[in-house]
Parts: structure tokens; sequence; C-alpha cells
């Protein structure tokens, strides 16, 4: 009886033969649509499971402690990451990207079911974040392992992974096409056939796989009553600046909140004092509390006093200021109550909660301009939505995702033109003003990031181990001229020789051609040393700081053919120029095939 290995192996063959390698990817993009949406299903209702029994009441029998929840929540992620899964969770886009960039889109098998359990304990407890990233690294983990276990190539690898990425925003958003955008945004794939049909077959299939496991709801019951009017062209403007300043502060505090809980010594620290800081900011602002899609709806719907909930301010909602004053607070402190939610040990992501702040927006700004005393007048459930789309489009510097996003969960189709003006604007700003996103800024800092410039791209996929020579021979600065021809240049192919110390510490380099004029003179055999001969090279590379865009970069500007590689303040071998180009030719041939 053939063992498992072995039947597999036939399996492989068996497709080799008969499945071209194009429709086995189209094969493949079904199947990953299918369990991405699967995926999605899943997380959804653990995580409305978590929240049904709080709502009926079961654990809590009153309302008015449920700022204590995400304490509850935080602390079982806590001790599951603890005892459990032993690793610190990731956040799920930047690892993902990582991966793609330098793992060759390797994902760790253990990432398939640890979002599974640390998001819903985290968004279910009412942690101030969205289901979407987990859903989104369970999936991609998923497909990265089908690709090792059918021995794809790192280029499809990539592909699945996106097409993972795009089935979870489809299913869980019921939004296809802005699914595939995202991918093609986001993680920088091709916009070619040979891309989009395996992105559009996980697409579509995940969102089937949605329809069939939750019906036809929509998550916001929206229908476009007021439809767009030139004269409101410049309030749209407005909203695009206004949302454009938003996204840069929604970033800065990211990083911000983030480094002050990175001076915390202890996991337990972080969990105690951003669990604090969380319960005190739903106590004031209880809107802040979970996902938040309920909050959105009711302001679509002009229902203000219902999103704002039962707050200490229930006294002074008849005056509009106030309910003003209240949603600048959402608008303000939905980013700090994110941002702690990840710092005190939580597991989420970033999109629910800028939907949530662009809607806060939106509204705020509606009510000021119809509330100026000025004779304004502009829809409210209208700039809700847009609101989402212009913080969306900054905060993640993807305006079309941001465009057809809210364009197909709303069905606001009618509603384009407002939503180009203030996605566009909202994305300028923030472009112009921050070269990074949450996703990107530490993938950038290391030279790990991939983007729409294939050049870059390719760049940052080579790996600088492959391009390191070491068949140089070493030379001490004491050596002899005698000794060096005798035991470095008659027994090395190579015309250079680099020159280190008894600690293996870089000296210098000597060239063939410095020594040409003297090799023959044995008057200098013994009178003579290599630090004679020795000079500093051009440039260095340093192996842990310098990217390979970084390597390109020296080479292009010293016009040297060799440089000397530099780890851990030791000699490690060299980089040759011939070397580095062979390679970024085959890099980018594989690249663009």
């Amino acid at each position: 009886m053939p063992t498992k290995s072995t039947f597999f192996r036939r399996l492989l063959i068996w497709r080799y033969k008969h499945i071209s390698e194009k429709n086995f990817v189209f094969l493949l993009a079904l199947v990953i649509g299918l369990l991405s949406g699967l995926v999605a299903v899943t997380i959804k209702n653990i995580t409305f499971a978590i929240e049904a029994i709080f709502e009926k009441g079961i654990i809590l029998s009153e309302n008015s402690i449920y700022f204590i929840l995400p304490v509850i929540g935080l602390f079982l992620v806590y001790l599951f990451v603890k005892y459990v899964s032993k690793k610190p969770s990731e956040h799920a886009i930047p690892s993902i990207l990582f991966s793609l960039s330098k793992r060759n889109g390797l994902i760790s098998r253990r990432k398939i079911y640890l979002p599974l359990i640390t998001a819903p304990l985290t968004v279910g407890f009412g942690g101030s974040v969205g289901l979407l990233g987990p859903a989104i690294a369970s999936a991609s983990a998923i497909s990265s392992s089908l690709g090792q276990l059918l021995h794809i190539d790192r280029k499809t690898r990539s592909l699945l992974i996106g097409c993972a990425s795009a089935g979870a925003i489809a299913s869980i958003f019921k939004s296809p096409i802005a699914a595939i955008i995202f991918a093609i945004e986001v993680f920088s794939l091709d916009l070619t056939f040979a891309s989009l049909l395996p992105l559009l077959i996980a697409s579509v299939s995940s969102v089937i796989t949605s329809y069939f496991f939750l019906g036809d709801s929509v998550l916001f019951d929206f229908t476009v009553s007021e439809k767009f009017q030139i004269k409101d062209t410049l309030f749209y403007i407005l909203l695009g600046i206004g949302t454009g300043v938003a996204s840069i502060y929604f970033t800065k505090i990211y990083f911000g909140v983030t480094s002050i809980f990175n001076r915390f010594k202890s996991a337990r620290q972080k969990l105690i004092v951003g669990g604090l800081a969380i319960g005190v900011m739903l106590y004031f602002i209880p809107p802040l509390y979970g996902e938040g899609f309920g909050f959105i709806n009711d302001l679509m719907l002009g229902n203000d006093k219902q999103a704002i909930g039962a707050s200490l301010f229930d006294n002074y909602l008849d005056n509009i200021w106030v309910v003003i004053g209240l949603l600048f607070g959402i608008t303000v402190f939905k980013a700090i109550a994110m941002t702690t939610t990840f710092a005190a040990g939580g597991t989420g992501g970033i999109i629910i909660p800028t939907l949530v702040m662009g809607s806060s927006l939106g509204n705020l700004v509606a009510k000021i301009i119809n509330n100026c005393g000025l004779g304004f007048s502009v829809s409210e459930a209208n700039f809700t939505l847009i609101g989402m789309a212009g913080l969306i489009a900054g905060v993640l510097h993807a305006p079309l995702t941001a465009i057809f996003l809210i364009a197909e969960i709303t069905g606001g189709y009618q509603l384009f033109v407002p939503l180009m003006i203030t996605a566009s604007m909202s994305f300028i700003i923030n472009k112009n003003a921050l070269d990074h996103t949450i996703y990107t800024k530490e993938l950038l800092e290391k030279g790990a990031l991939l983007t729409q410039d294939k050049d870059k791209s390719v760049l940052t996929l080579m790996n600088l181990d492959a391009v390191i020579e070491k068949n140089f021979i070493v030379l001490n600065p004491e050596m002899t001229l005698g000794d060096m021809l005798k035991n470095g240049v008659a027994k090395s192919s190579r015309n250079l020789f680099p020159v280190t110390d008894n600690e293996n510490n870089f000296m210098g380099i000597i060239l063939l051609d410095d020594i040409r004029t003297v090799m023959f003179d044995q008057s200098l055999y013994d009178s003579t040393t290599v630090e004679t001969f020795m000079h500093r090279p051009p440039e260095f590379i340093i192996y842990e700081k310098d990217s390979m865009q970084d390597v390109m970069k020296k080479f292009q500007e010293s016009g040297a053919w060799n440089l000397p590689v530099i780890k851990d303040e030791k000699y490690f071998g060299f980089v040759s120029k011939s070397k580095l180009l062979t390679a970024y030719r085959k890099e980018l041939i594989n690249f663009t095939s």
C-alpha cells in the first residue's frame, strides 16, 4: 500500500501531466477564495457569538459596566500568548508584506489559527479594533501553506496570498471589486491578465461563500436619497482636506502611542496600563467600544443619539453643538483607543476603525456646515459615507480601494464624483506629508517594502547573501611582499586581496595592479610589507544596515567593481558589480515574466 507521501507525489505528477500551470493557478484561486470566505465567516461568527453572550446579559446584567470587558478580553489574549502560542502577535498586513519581500511568501502555519482565537477575544470583548486584518492573516497563511504543499514557485505563491487577502475582504464587506483593487494597491501586485483573473476568481468565490453562510445582509443599510450637486463641490473638497489632515493624525498617533508602550519592559505592564486607558476612554465615550459598525449605521440613518449612546452628556444632546463636540471626541479618540488596544496586546485590524473615524468626521463636518448659520445645507448621510472613503484613502495610501469599497458596501455608486474628490484630496495631502503608512513604515526602514516601482521591488526581493563572494585569500598587514606573492598571489584566481588583522578586523585592500611594478623586484621581498601597498576601498557594504538599494547606489557612486562586506564589524566577503548585475537581471526576468 503506497504511503501518503507517495500518493501525494503521484498526484503532483498527474497534475503536471494533465493540468496546465495557468489552469492550475485558476483552480487554486478558486479554492483559496472559498477557504478565505470560510475564514472570514468563522472569525465573524466566533466574535458575534461572544458579543451575543454579553448582549443577552448572561455574564453581565448591567450595561453600565461594559467598559471593563475589553480589559478582560486583553487579559485572556495575554494568557493565551504567554502559555499557548508563546509568541507575541504580529500586525497582519505588515507581517504579510515582509513575508512577500524577504521570506519568499512563506508564512508560518501557526498564523492560520492564532488570529481565529486572539482576534475574537479582543473584538468580542469590546476592543476598539477590526476583524479584517486577522482574517487576511489567517487566509494568507492558509494560502502560503497550500503553495508550499503543492511546490508552487515564489511569484505564484505571492499572487495566491494576494488572492487570499482579496477573498477575506470580499467576504467581510461583500465587495469583490474593492478586494481586487486592495490586493493590487496594498500588495503591489501587477495589474495584468495573469494576476487579475485569479484575483477575480478568488473574490467571487469568497463572496459566494459569505452569501451562503451569512445570507444577503449588508454591513450598512443605506440608500442614496440625495444625489451629488455641483454646488456642494467645495464642501467635498473641504471634507477631503479634513480627512487628509485626520489621516496624518491617525498615522502619527499610531506610532506615537506605540512608542510610548514600547518603553514598558513587560507585556503585563502594557496590559495593565493599556487596559486602564481603554476603560477610561470607553466610560466617557461609549461608541469607541468594539468594531463600531452599529455606530456608522446609526449616523447614516440620522440616529445621532443612538449612535453616541448613553453617556455623561445625555441631558445635553438636544444641543447640536454638544453632539458635534462628542463626534469630534470620537474622531480624536478612536485612533488612540485602537492603538492602545494593539499596544496592550490585542489583535485586530486598522481598516474598520478607520471607517468609524471617517464616518464620525464626515458627519460632524456636515453638521457644522448645516448649523453654521450661513444657510448652507448638505446631506449628513452622504458626508458620513464619503468621510470613510477619505480617511481610508489617506491612511492606507489607497484611494481606489477607498472609492470602490465605500461605493460597493453601501450601493452608493451615484456618489462616485464626490468620492473621487474627497479620496484624491485626502491621499494627496497625506502622501505629501508622509512617505509611509502604518503598514509600510517599518518595512521601508528595513528596505523590505515591495512597491509598484519594478526596479525597487526587484532589489527588495534580492538577497545580499546570494551575491557575497568569499573565495578571496586574506592577507595580514605585517606579511612581507615575498610571503604575499608566494601564499597569496600565486594561489589566488582573483586580482583583489582583503587585508585584515589577527582578529579579522578589516584594514584595507590590495589590487594586483598595486604591486605589478614591484612583483619581480626580489630586493623588496623581505623589506616591504603588505601594509605598504594597502589602501582603503572607495566604499564599504555594511551587512546589518545596507539594503540592496543601498548596495546598488554605492556601486553607482563609487565606480568600484568590488566592494568589501563588513559584518559585526569584521571582514565577511566581497560583492562584485558583475555578480550583482547578473543576479539583478535574473530576478528582473523572474519578476516580470
